[in-house]
């Protein structure tokens, strides 16, 4: 062969090899995503083991997805899994860097490794991200780490951030309503609740804390009344055995 033609068939080869690796990238991303689309609705069944499997299955395809690694990181969260779920999460944010809901979600994460300062980091990053389109949820996010951290007038500071932008975020008036609770500030506690149970009238977390800003307030006949629709909205749970023993304390004192 002379050397002109071998040069020109190891080109063509070259070639053709090039466009295969591409062809079975494009089809492995193209089976990735219909298993991440697959794990997402398992996922937003409450299925978290099919969900996992999916993902899982998606990620030997095509790992570089920022977007998968972000739905592995929600499911080990969901499943209580708190260190593989910062580990996805990180590896969301390897891949992309300004992906905010990941952000978010690693704080979130942190949040219920109980590591508040750390948490507060990527809160306050995300909440900075002018393309975020939820900045409330990092605000409400913020509030529930300084609550935790006991230092409350921070606390009421960011939930009310985050009412400002949405004013029936459920997550922030619970916090600010357990914040004033704590803060010993009952007519605020009363008010900011009694608006909670007014836009969500079925979840017996509300009605719970309600009970304790009106103990607090001194009303002990509307907070049995609201213990009482604690138990009712939330029966054969925490919530329920919770709202029991404390006003079991206001008849037995009362």
């Amino acid at each position: 062969m002379k050397p002109y033609g071998f040069v020109r068939a190891v080109i063509i080869i070259l070639i053709f090899g090039s466009v295969s690796c591409t062809a079975t990238l494009e089809m492995q991303k193209k089976q990735a995503k219909t298993s991440r689309n697959l794990g997402e609705a398992y996922y937003c069944q409450g299925n978290y083991p099919s969900a996992l499997g999916e993902f899982l299955k998606s990620e030997t395809l095509y790992p570089g997805d920022p977007f998968l690694q972000n739905d592995l990181g929600l499911t080990y969260m969901s499943m209580g899994k708190m260190d593989l779920a910062v580990k996805s999460f990180k590896k969301a944010l390897e891949i992309k860097p300004d992906y905010a809901p990941a952000i978010n979600n690693l704080g979130t994460a942190y949040l219920n490794k109980k590591e508040w300062d750390t948490a507060i980091r990527y809160f306050e990053a995300v909440s900075e991200n002018l393309l975020y389109a939820t900045p409330h949820f990092a605000f409400s996010n913020l509030g529930w780490a300084y609550y935790n951290k006991k230092e409350y007038s921070l606390a009421e500071k960011f939930y009310l951030k985050a009412l400002d932008i949405n004013p029936n975020f459920i997550n922030a008036l619970v916090g600010l309503g357990k914040t004033y609770t704590v803060m010993g500030r009952s007519p605020e506690a009363v008010a900011t609740l009694e608006k909670a149970v007014k836009d969500y009238p079925r979840l017996g977390q509300l009605y719970l804390e309600l009970a304790r800003a009106y103990t607090l307030s001194g009303q002990y006949k509307k907070a049995l009344n609201t213990y009482e629709k604690a138990v009712e909205f939330a029966p054969d749970s925490a919530i329920a055995r919770e709202a029991e023993t404390e006003a079991l304390k206001i008849r037995e004192f009362r």
